[in-house]
């Protein structure tokens, strides 16, 4: 009897260890959320396929059209442009390798008006003159929309016409071929070693959608490679698979090879497998189409192999859909992020018509994984449809935020700042600092976060609400309020990485 005794205790001790474990493990998954993070991702698309806008504007009026709608997006609360620089193999930038785009001019490989003008470089220069981050947006496979757009005479397409594929009513890249991986690679080197942009991102373009009824034609380059890769004749889906996964991690070695601190970022479809369609019951409660089974992007893999710094799922369905339940789906990516950044992908238009922005935000930010937020799109944003960009200023970008450090790349401070100080001059009252800043050094400064405090307040650079701006100068022009009042300001440097050095105190009467 005593022996049972024990055993029933020592069972119950286990049973109230598993409970408290199981507990431990699901709450380790939930935070409290801030409604002013210092730290969050939140990004927008800029989309360029299908858009006129560019067509309509030369080259001056496109420069000030560009440098203001980064300046709303930022008074919005934005901190990373996604912009769309190669819709269809073709150049939203100066380019040897490719034609300028259609989107751009109206006419594949017509240059803009200005020989000097090249939209890439000049949104770079607008989005890090206010400390924002530049993603260079592309689309690997995608040569054109409609089979009956013209392509350039330099388009690639007319060298090697047997390299590309029609399906349905457009034209790709055979993803299937090794000279076709290595002309994106080649691509992706001219970007990243010629301008200065944070991230090379991908969406969720990669085998085409799925036409109902047609299979997509690979036939000859399956027939070419499938067996010399292992694969037999009725693993075409595994080939498929893995012919992708061979292209985003030559992309990332390659992005190593040249400039390793620009981060490679994907934005998947929202389901990545249904858990129907999983032998192990590992996918989520949804029953759509599949990032794994209907594109061939095992995104997943991907983050694990650490071929990918930053993962942004779009999750644009409503909360309690049907077949995908936005918090269903939330919940399931917070849960399987495998220690690379996760960013949720939103539906701006469809959430606010829903009046759910708010509470997808909100619970975005309970998410221990996630890690901010991105929306479609960003022309809402600019020019303020519906009144989205006061929504956001007003409602849920409250204060400045940091992008989060990307520690898995670097995790370490640059050095703080040197010498604080105050300055008059006839016209001008400002603070400066020193710091030698090295462009070619990722873990030196890039760029200054400038803090104000009230006097008697706590020098807390944990909160967001005392950020008042980041920049690439060394320097901060101060306000003037009759010089009756007192405060502390702190200036820290940042790295490409995002690490945030220690601060430097000053005391400013204004």
């Amino acid at each position: 009897m005593k022996r049972n005794s024990i055993l029933y205790g020592l069972i119950f001790v286990f049973s109230v260890f598993l409970l408290f474990a199981c507990s431990s493990s699901k709450q380790a998954l939930i935070r409290v959320a801030e409604p002013t993070p210092k730290h969050e991702f939140r990004g927008t698309w800029i989309q360029t396929v299908g858009q006129t806008r560019y067509q309509k504007m030369n080259s001056a009026a496109m420069k000030h059209y560009i440098a203001e709608m980064v300046r709303k997006l930022d008074e919005a609360g934005i901190n990373a442009v996604i912009f769309q620089i190669r819709p269809e193999a073709d150049a939203f930038y100066k380019s040897d390798i490719e034609p300028w785009s259609r989107f751009l001019t109206g006419k594949q490989g017509q240059a803009p008006d200005d020989p000097d003008f090249d939209p890439l470089a000049f949104i770079i220069g607008e989005c890090h003159k206010r400390g924002m981050e530049l993603h260079a947006w592309l689309n690997p496979y995608r040569v054109k929309t409609n089979v009956n757009n013209e392509l350039a005479p330099n388009h690639i397409y007319w060298q090697y016409p047997e390299r590309f594929i029609q399906y349905g009513n457009q034209l790709f890249f055979d993803p299937g071929l090794p000279e076709n991986r290595e002309f994106i690679c080649r691509v992706v080197k001219d970007i990243v070693s010629r301008y200065d942009v944070d991230a090379i991102h991908m969406d969720d373009y990669f085998y085409p959608y799925p036409i109902a009824g047609k299979s997509f034609p690979d036939d000859k380059s399956f027939n070419k490679y499938a067996a010399l890769q292992g694969f037999r004749q009725n693993q075409r889906d595994d080939w498929r698979r893995n012919n992708v996964n061979l292209l985003i991690q030559q992309i990332k070695y390659t992005l190593a090879a040249t400039k390793p601190w620009v981060r490679f970022g994907i934005s998947p479809f929202g389901i990545y497998r249904n858990k129907k369609n999983t032998p192990d019951g590992s996918g989520s409660e949804t029953n759509g189409l599949e990032n794994y089974g209907d594109l061939y992007a095992d995104i997943q893999l991907w983050v694990k192999k650490g071929w990918v710094d930053y993962n942004l799922p779009q999750l644009y369905w409503d909360i309690g859909h049907k077949n995908a339940d936005y918090l269903t789906l939330l919940e399931w990516w917070n849960a399987n992020s495998f220690d690379r950044p996760l960013y949720i992908g939103q539906d701006l238009k469809r959430s606010m018509e829903a009046g759910e922005i708010d509470e997808k935000i909100r619970r975005s930010r309970e998410m221990a994984f996630v890690d901010g937020n991105c929306y479609w799109y960003g022309y809402l944003i600019a020019e303020n449809a519906d009144g989205t960009a006061d929504i956001l200023k007003n409602r849920i970008h409250r204060a400045k935020s940091l992008i989060p450090p990307y520690t898995h790349m670097h995790n370490g401070r640059p050095d703080k700042v040197k010498n604080l100080a105050e300055v008059f001059t006839e016209d001008m009252h400002f603070l400066t600092w020193d710091y030698k800043k090295q462009p070619a050094n990722p873990e030196a400064a890039q760029y200054f976060v400038v803090y104000r405090f009230r006097k008697g307040e706590k020098t807390d650079t944990g909160k967001a609400e005392n950020i008042l701006k980041v920049t690439p100068d060394n320097f901060y022009i101060l306000p003037y309020e009759g010089g009756k009042n007192s405060y502390t300001y702190v200036v820290t440097a940042l790295d490409a990485f995002k690490n945030e050095s220690k601060a430097k105190k000053i005391k400013v009467k204004l």
